[in-house]
């Protein structure tokens, strides 16, 4: 049996900022969303691009679809697997107002709506 490495083991966990966001995102309901800037806020750390950068290098063991921009948009190059997430789960949705860039008519989300603002009777308000 070959000895382990503490460095090698230290190397293979994700950033604490990065356990955080994607714990974060996990704990999103089905149905509802919260924008890259509202995870921020909502672990009083870092900002929307630094949740971005996060989701797109460590996100896809979570639901990623979960957490979105905030005018509403899918996440461009993965708008149809996160199209068929939300319909699955009843996110609320709005109609295409216009063509997207490859000419599909794609619906955005209704943040008004499918916004989580992570206040849940359920969970714990230390969040912090």
């Amino acid at each position: 049996m070959e000895a382990e490495d503490p460095g090698q083991r230290a190397a293979d966990r994700l950033p604490d900022y990065a356990e955080r966001v994607l714990e974060t995102a996990e704990s999103i309901p089905p149905g509802r969303v919260m924008t890259y800037g509202d995870v921020a806020e909502w672990l009083g750390e870092g900002g929307p691009r630094q949740v971005g950068r996060v989701m797109a290098l460590y996100g896809g063991g979570v639901p990623w679809w979960r957490v979105v921009r905030a005018d509403g948009r899918l996440l461009p190059g993965h708008e149809l697997r996160a199209l068929a997430h939300y319909r699955g789960e009843g996110t609320p949705l709005r109609d295409a107002a216009a063509a997207h860039t490859d000419g599909t008519h794609l619906p955005r989300l209704d943040m008004r709506r499918a916004r989580w603002d992570g206040d849940d009777p359920g969970r714990s308000m230390a969040h912090n």
